[in-house]
């Protein structure tokens, strides 16, 4: 079985490294949801995620909107920028999207970082 993930060298793991994408972030908005970037000098980029439980209260939606986040960046991850990316969520709006409208909305965040 040849099985596609994401690899641990792929995510943001520490609090040291969120904090430093924190501290000078470029960012890219959508409704309701906000990409925090800045490069690293690892040559590859990888990715955070700030979820909380004051916009997405219930946790199996939590872990669907996450689910979408990996994959999508899972998918381009090829074509992006040497960068350090968190995704946040900035409206409780965003549990009634659809999951075509989500990947479509991670889609044009992860568009405006591409190679």
């Amino acid at each position: 079985m040849n099985r596609k993930f994401l690899p641990k060298r792929a995510r943001l793991l520490n609090l040291n490294e969120f904090i430093f994408v924190f501290q000078k972030p470029e960012r890219v908005k959508t409704t309701g949801i906000t990409l925090f970037s800045r490069s690293n000098r690892l040559g590859y980029p990888r990715i955070g995620l700030a979820i909380s439980k004051k916009y997405v209260k219930y946790a199996h939606e939590r872990n669907r909107i996450k689910r979408h986040i990996r994959e999508t960046f899972r998918t381009c991850q090829h074509n992006l920028l040497a960068k350090d990316f968190v995704l946040t969520i900035r409206s409780k709006e965003i549990i009634y999207y659809k999951n075509k409208t989500l990947i479509q909305e991670l889609e044009k965040l992860w568009y405006h970082h591409l190679c």
